[in-house]
């Protein structure tokens, strides 16, 4: 598996939360058993700051929770508007019936040095999550909470512990889902003064 492009630079964890904070669309991967996986949520969402937590809806009917449970780690990369097609694509179709779905849609991963997942290329942020196991939630809700160990981002478009899109390519806006295929992609900011 390839390593962490140069462009990829870690974020402390104090800030991790600001890399979902904004409600992008999301991709879940996970590996177990020599076999990698990769979904598209759209239900996923900083929870908690210290330690950074995050939670993730995964269905029962996926391979990417099976190698969840069985790994008891996951990644979220955040998807940009270059990899738009890709999102969908893994987001629509299921390994259980589209085995070879990743090589079918050019998703490759790469390795962070982290054996919490894999990574997902064309993604502009990371985060490395250890599950933390609360078996009434992922059972009645689909509902997973994972304790962000690691993160990572784009430093084309994130540093210094902030989100960068105005000054970055349009490709690089992060991805917001709605139905039906159609997703939002990030605007400019707006400032406020109290």
């Amino acid at each position: 598996m390839p390593r962490m492009p140069d462009h990829v630079t870690a974020v402390p964890l104090e800030k991790a939360y600001r890399l979902l904070n904004h409600g992008p669309t999301v991709l879940v991967s996970s590996a177990h058993g020599g076999n990698t996986n990769v979904m598209a949520a759209a239900w996923a969402m900083p929870l908690d700051f210290a330690p950074p937590k995050v939670t993730v809806v995964l269905d029962k009917a996926t391979r990417t929770r099976e190698l969840v449970e069985a790994s008891g780690f996951f990644a979220l990369s955040v998807p940009c508007a270059g990899f738009a097609r890709q999102t969908l694509a893994v987001g629509t179709d299921s390994a259980k019936t589209m085995p070879d779905k990743l090589a079918t849609y050019g998703v490759t991963t790469f390795d962070s040095g982290h054996p919490a997942a894999p990574l997902v290329n064309g993604c502009v942020a990371w985060l490395a999550c250890r599950v933390l196991r609360e078996p009434h939630n992922q059972t009645a809700y689909d509902l997973f909470i994972g304790e962000v160990v690691e993160a990572w981002a784009d430093s084309r478009v994130f540093s210094n512990g902030h989100w960068h899109f105005d000054e970055a390519p349009e490709t690089l806006r992060t991805l917001h889902y709605v139905a039906g295929g159609q997703f939002y992609v990030i605007g400019q900011s707006l400032f406020v003064d109290k």
